[in-house]
C-alpha cells in the first residue's frame, strides 16, 4: 500500500523549531524529487524546499527559509526531514510533503498544521 505521511507539526514560539518528517511506505524515495510545500490560509500553496534523490542529493530552499531550513533524508527509514528553525509567524501553514518520480509517479501527504505564535 503506497502511503506518504507527515508529522511534527504542532503550535510553537517564535523563535523555536520544529522537525517535519514525510515517511514513504509502499514505495522507494530513490530517483526521485522530494518537497515540502505549504499552504498558508487565503494563500497559494508554495514550494519550501527540496531533495533531488535521482543526482546524489542536491537540496533547494525558497528565500524566505534560507539559513533557517535543512532538508534530509534517512534512506535506511526512507524518510525526509525538513528541520525548521528560528520560526516566524509567517510560516504558519499546512505543510505537504510531495514525491515525484517523472513518468512512475507523484504522490502527496495529507499535511501537518504549522503554527507558529506566542
Amino acid at each position: 500500500q503506497v502511503q506518504l505521511v507527515e508529522s511534527g507539526g504542532g503550535l510553537v514560539q517564535p523563535g523555536g523549531s520544529l522537525r517535519l518528517s514525510c515517511v514513504a511506505s509502499g514505495f522507494s524515495l530513490d530517483y526521485s524529487v522530494i518537497g515540502w510545500f505549504r499552504q498558508a490560509p487565503g494563500k497559494e500553496r508554495e514550494g519550501v524546499s527540496c531533495i533531488v534523490t535521482a543526482d546524489g542529493g542536491s537540496t533547494y530552499y525558497v528565500d524566505s527559509v534560507k539559513g533557517r531550513a535543512t532538508i534530509s533524508r534517512d534512506s535506511a527509514k526512507n524518510t525526509v526531514y525538513l528541520q525548521m528553525n528560528s520560526l516566524k509567524p509567517e510560516d504558519t501553514a499546512v505543510y505537504y510533503c510531495n514525491v515525484v518520480r517523472r513518468g512512475v509517479y507523484d504522490y502527496w501527504g495529507q499535511g501537518t498544521q504549522v503554527t507558529v505564535s506566542s
